[in-house]
């Protein structure tokens, strides 16, 4: 399945030491204004080379729109696009032609297959998110007009974490350092740590932390297709991914039911609309599988990038023991660069379910 979502759906295609990367997006509302330079932005903020802790291959990775869009708007039609690799390595990757990377996609695909694209992992590299990006980038320009903000930050590395919880932390800060962590004192213990880990030749993950502000009500399914779970896909489908939480998550699981519930205000304690208000947020914005209006928040774990710059002991298609030396350029650590992808799955799936509830009111 190379398709996403249900009415605002993406395609996908490429390999990473292929021509391009890009996609075909589907059910883009008609009459929104794109905006290049910011998808440009989203772009750069995925794009590899951007520090000196992530891979060093240098890519512009400028997209081409080549279609869906007339006069700066959206036609309603769908909206094909493609970025072109121009700094691809291939030979880098010679050495493991026949070989099963530990813990990489080599085995399953070529059993599933028959074959497989060595080159950088073929379609298995995290450089086909990028076209995740360019769509959650449309996908932000609908959602922007209806006061729907997402915003996702480096959360943790290592065990290096933020101690408090979102609202204590100035989202404008998160940009201020390589590591895209809203704590300076926090980002510069885990740019040391990821440089650290870079000499050594290994890697290292962390957590994502992303919030979801301004959603409706309403935004979900009571059964199938409940909003958490629809995130939860969302995100689990990206690279290198092993878990997600949304609300207290894990660590709620350890309370009453005393201390989890969130309890509805008298009206007249609040100064908002007759809307009920909870006094408190335990639920992430989500109850029943259905947006209750508040903050939607979650976390996301990336493991350790699975290419590691030391020799390795696998096997090879015969299954024969080998020692393997990797060559090339890998990042240390994802999550720098992860952030801006979490925020486009996001938005997509967001924006599926806006849709949806839209259809669901005809």
């Amino acid at each position: 399945m190379n398709t996403f979502g249900k009415i605002f759906t993406l395609t996908t295609f490429g390999e990473s030491h292929g021509a391009a990367v890009g996609g075909v997006v589907d059910g883009m509302p008609a009459g929104i204004t794109i905006d290049t330079d910011f998808i440009q932005h989203e772009l750069a903020r995925r794009r590899p080379g951007q520090s000196h802790i992530t891979t060093d291959r240098k890519e512009a990775d400028q997209v081409e729109l080549l279609s869906g869009v007339f006069e700066g708007k959206s036609t309603g039609a769908p909206i094909g696009f493609l970025v072109r690799n121009t700094n691809q390595h291939s030979k880098d990757y010679d050495s493991i032609r026949d070989l099963f990377r530990p813990s990489h996609a080599d085995y399953t695909y070529y059993s599933k297959y028959g074959i497989r694209d060595h080159r950088g992992g073929g379609r298995s590299s995290a450089r086909i998110t990028l076209s995740r990006v360019v769509a959650g980038a449309l996908a932000k320009l609908v959602l922007h007009q209806q006061g729907i903000s997402i915003i996702a930050y480096t959360s943790q590395v290592g065990d290096i974490h933020l101690d408090g919880n979102y609202h204590n932390y100035d989202f404008n800060l998160i940009e201020s350092n390589p590591v895209r962590c809203p704590d300076p004192e926090k980002a510069k213990e885990m740019e040391a740590l990821i440089e650290q880990v870079k000499r050594e030749g290994d890697t290292i993950g962390g957590v994502v932390t992303c919030v979801i502000k301004g959603c409706p009500v309403g935004l979900g399914e009571p059964e199938f297709g409940k909003l958490h779970a629809l995130l939860g896909a969302a995100m689990l489908s990206i690279n290198a991914v092993k878990g997600f939480e949304y609300g207290e998550g894990f660590a709620g699981s350890s309370w009453r039911g005393s201390q989890q519930n969130d309890v509805f205000l008298p009206a007249n304690t609040t100064n908002q609309s007759s809307k009920p208000k909870a006094q408190s947020n335990h639920s992430g914005g989500i109850q029943g599988g259905i947006s209750n209006g508040e903050d939607i928040y979650f976390r996301v774990a990336f493991k350790p990038v699975a290419t590691l710059l030391m020799e390795q002991q696998t096997v090879n298609k015969e299954g024969e023991p080998i020692t393997m030396d990797v060559h090339g350029r890998h990042d240390p650590c994802v999550l720098p660069r992860a952030v801006p992808i979490v925020e486009a799955m996001a938005a997509m799936t967001m924006l599926d379910a806006l849709l949806i509830s839209k259809t669901n009111r005809l």
